[in-house]
């Protein structure tokens, strides 16, 4: 299916930002849609790039993480996943953060996707990566605000997880979901 190349742009009249931190960056724009109607608010959370990955291991096991995320209050499974540092290539990313969050490092790399968590009010990329035969080499090195738990889980059991809804990352799910398509 082709993309439709209408033109469908909006022009920004104004913009301002209205918080500018690490982790959360907001602006308030006014757009002109391609019509000509104007939006008088719209808003925008700038953050930067992201990245995940789909870690197997020698013996074909997935390697996931199993972390509390607050804003729901929950503790889920996961891919390895991480920010991108300014200047860095999403690979180099996803590997300082598969080393840092669970120790394994190594392996064959290949980019699988990327994907936006929600292009109407975000303005970054998810970059998903799979990492083939990975092995457990490195030494863990968690943020201060990270506190996660590492499991090998086998492709049945990622699956059922995906199968229960067990999963809620969203962004997790779809190259999970792709991988275990083409894999099969």
């Amino acid at each position: 299916m082709k993309k439709q190349e209408k033109g469908l742009k909006h022009r920004v009249i104004e913009s301002e930002y209205l918080y500018e931190r690490p982790w959360l960056t907001a602006r308030r724009e006014r757009l002109e849609m391609s019509d000509g109607r104007i939006i008088p608010e719209y808003y925008v959370l700038e953050y930067p790039d992201w990245v995940n990955t789909i870690a197997i291991t020698k013996d074909g096991k997935y390697v996931m993480t199993y972390q509390y995320r607050h804003a729901l209050q929950v503790s889920e499974y996961e891919l390895c996943s991480g920010v991108c540092e300014e200047g860095e290539e999403p690979v180099e990313a996803a590997r300082r953060e598969l080393e840092e969050e669970t120790g394994y490092t190594g392996g064959q790399w290949s980019h699988l996707m990327s994907i936006s968590a929600n292009p109407s009010t975000q303005n970054n990329m998810v970059h998903c990566f799979v990492a083939r035969d990975v092995e457990l080499k490195g030494e863990r090195h968690l943020d201060p605000t990270e506190e996660l738990e590492v499991y090998l889980l086998t492709r049945d059991e990622v699956m059922e997880l995906l199968k229960t809804n067990s999963i809620l990352q969203a962004t997790h799910i779809a190259p999970l979901w792709r991988f275990m398509a083409e894999e099969k």
